[in-house]
């Protein structure tokens, strides 16, 4: 079993930063990729961004330019720094990590971007 917990959400005014953090704990081998998803209030839960163990990243065209997901492969932990934070940005943000290709995911925390 994989533990994920993530960190750093909360209230923001739009054009501010946040960094969400996500470690992974447990039977961990080798974590292939790493992302952050997002799921607004009656919306489909979709991608972010993700990093591969090489550090190849892919971003959402909504977020490019405004975030960066890194990863620090010796904790076990990936980050997103978003910054010119916007209403639309606001969800609850979910870290999502794949061992063994099997997925698994944390338990969300809520970014809100007041205009």
């Amino acid at each position: 079993q994989v533990q994920l917990v993530e960190s750093g959400g909360g209230l923001v005014q739009a054009g501010g930063s946040l960094r969400l953090s996500c470690a992974a704990s447990g039977s961990i081998f080798t974590i292939n990729t790493m992302g952050w998803y997002r799921q607004a209030p009656g919306e489909q839960r979709e991608l972010v961004a993700t990093i591969t163990r090489g550090g190849e990243t892919n971003y959402a065209d909504s977020v490019k330019g405004r975030f960066t997901i890194s990863r620090d492969n010796a904790k076990n932990t990936v980050y997103l720094q978003m910054n010119s934070l916007k209403p639309d940005d606001t969800a609850m943000y979910y870290c999502r990590v794949v061992v063994r290709g099997v997925p698994y995911w944390g338990q969300g925390t809520q970014v809100t971007v007041s205009s």
